[in-house]
């Protein structure tokens, strides 16, 4: 039986999605910027900062990847990324629209970095490489033929790809919340969640809300010119840009929280396949809300497709 939790916070959720859409375009003069600045996601981040980090003891990251937390690591994962994208682009794989959204987090991720966005780069560095690498491996071990070892969520996510069953914005979102809910607890959790002097790295978690913020735009619009037309077809206006903002910040409180529940049963053989199988349930569980969702379903994916096949440089 599904944990209560995964219960609620996926009907939360659907409430949200079922409203998602791309927002509006700048335009100048702006008659809704009243609007748009009551509507700011912004007004949720002081609730978000309020909710405190658990205690969690410090614990030294002792992973291969990115050990030192120098800057190259970004730059090396923007890399491979851009590597593994251009084939996928190319052919019009479902597959490209989450890794050129991914890229474009990532590229923006190493700006904020450069520009002394959070307070511990070397921190937020290896975060980043390690969960990158995640991703890496799920797309080989499925593409390789291993696909049992992919945990549910993805295998939603890259059935639904595979198989051309959702649109393009369904495609994003799926991947989205695999990687996000499904990976991000592990990655936290090995990187650490406090520093050496006991301090939490929860403000540094927080404060790529507002980065991502920032993306909606001009990621929704290139999608939208390179691969599917219909990815900002629906436009709500300043409500739309507070839902997608609202969903994410949701999701990535409770990453932290499922990440806090990892560390405190990292060595308890009872309670840790407990709190794995949440996660998992979890993860899975927001996947099968989204497909439920009208616009995130293919209208016509040859239609789809052809635009691609036109567009996609």
């Amino acid at each position: 039986m599904r944990r209560p939790t995964a219960v609620v916070a996926a009907l939360a959720c659907t409430l949200g999605l079922s409203s998602f859409a791309v927002p509006a375009k700048a335009a100048s003069p702006d008659p809704l910027a009243p609007l748009n600045q009551l509507l700011s996601p912004a007004i949720l981040d002081p609730v978000i900062a309020l909710l405190a980090a658990f205690p969690s003891p410090y614990r030294p990251y002792t992973g291969p990847i990115c050990q030192s937390g120098a800057p190259q690591c970004i730059v090396d994962v923007i890399a491979e990324m851009e590597q593994r994208l251009a084939p996928l682009a190319t052919s019009c794989d479902h597959d490209a629209i989450f890794a050129l959204a991914y890229l474009r987090v990532t590229q923006n991720v190493k700006n904020a970095a450069d520009n002394g966005y959070f307070a511990d780069r070397a921190w937020l560095t290896r975060i980043d490489a390690v969960f990158a690498e995640m991703y890496f491996d799920t797309m080989d071990a499925w593409h390789g033929g291993d696909k049992k070892s992919v945990p549910h969520a993805w295998r939603i996510a890259l059935t639904a790809s595979d198989t051309r069953a959702m649109s393009a914005i369904g495609d994003f979102m799926l991947n989205m919340n695999a990687h996000i809910n499904n990976d991000f607890p592990y990655v936290l959790e090995q990187v650490g969640l406090t520093d050496a002097q006991g301090r939490t790295h929860k403000p540094d978690h927080n404060a790529y809300n507002q980065r991502l913020d920032s993306l909606y735009h001009p990621v929704f619009d290139e999608m939208a010119a390179r691969f599917d037309d219909n990815f900002n077809k629906f436009d709500l206006g300043p409500v739309d840009e507070l839902v997608v903002s609202t969903i994410m910040r949701g999701w990535r409180e409770m990453v932290w929280r499922h990440a806090e529940a990892l560390a405190a049963t990292r060595k308890n053989a009872l309670l840790r396949p407990v709190v794995e199988h949440e996660i998992e349930e979890y993860a899975a569980a927001q996947a099968e809300l989204i497909k439920l969702v009208p616009i995130f379903l293919a209208a016509s994916s040859p239609k789809r497709d052809a635009f691609c096949a036109t567009h996609h440089g």
